[in-house]
């Protein structure tokens, strides 16, 4: 059963795609955009490999790791000030206040992950890549979201970035206080064949004995 606010975000969208009156239409949208409007620093992550261990091992195989990322970064979200918007397939989508917070959350999930391959077999490792971004989205609920900020977290977390790696837009990088401590070099992805100024973080120096 749908909820609430997912009803109403529903109805109001109908309402839109039936109403041939521009100015009634953009009331609407309007009306959208003030009752579901939030700014969030949004969290896509995939796990990466999903093809390959799925036809070598069978897709319950798969399913378990899927479950074991679930159980393993829902408390990293929550501990960052962030929730959980929705889990689909082997992705997480998530917002948190600011950057900074999706981006520890993101390490955090990082080290969590290589810690726990220590401890399995290589055909139970979980690798995972991550994308963020940040900007004023449509939130139904903690159902799921949508909007710009959405579209880019979900190809740079999916599909530009690789196992291991956190992608960052360069304006949610520019939210990040330079006193974070938060190492990142810059780079150019493509999305939809427009070029992104971005970031990718560099966490795993942390992890190096000095």
């Amino acid at each position: 059963m749908s909820s609430l606010p997912s009803q109403k975000f529903r109805q109001l969208l109908l309402n839109f795609s039936q109403s041939e009156v521009l100015d009634e239409r953009r009331t609407i949208e309007g009306k959208l955009w003030d009752e579901f409007g939030e700014e969030y620093a949004v969290f896509v992550l995939d796990m990466t490999g999903f093809s390959l261990l799925t036809r070598k091992y069978g897709i319950v195989h798969y399913l378990s790791m899927v479950q074991r990322m679930q159980l393993t970064t829902e408390p990293i979200v929550k501990s960052y000030g962030g929730f959980m918007i929705k889990y689909e397939a082997d992705n997480c989508f998530a917002v948190f206040p600011d950057p900074l917070a999706a981006v520890n959350a993101a390490i955090a999930m990082q080290h969590a992950f290589a810690a726990s391959n220590i401890l399995t077999s290589e055909d139970l490792d979980i690798h995972i890549s991550c994308g963020i971004d940040y900007g004023k989205i449509l939130v139904i609920g903690q159902e799921d979201c949508f909007g710009d900020p959405v579209n880019c977290a979900s190809k740079m977390g999916e599909d530009l970035a690789s196992a291991g790696e956190i992608l960052v837009t360069r304006e949610a990088m520019l939210m990040i206080p330079a006193d974070a401590g938060i190492k990142a070099r810059e780079m150019n992805v493509s999305i939809s064949g427009i070029s992104i100024p971005a970031f990718m973080i560099e966490y795993r120096n942390e992890e190096r004995p000095s």
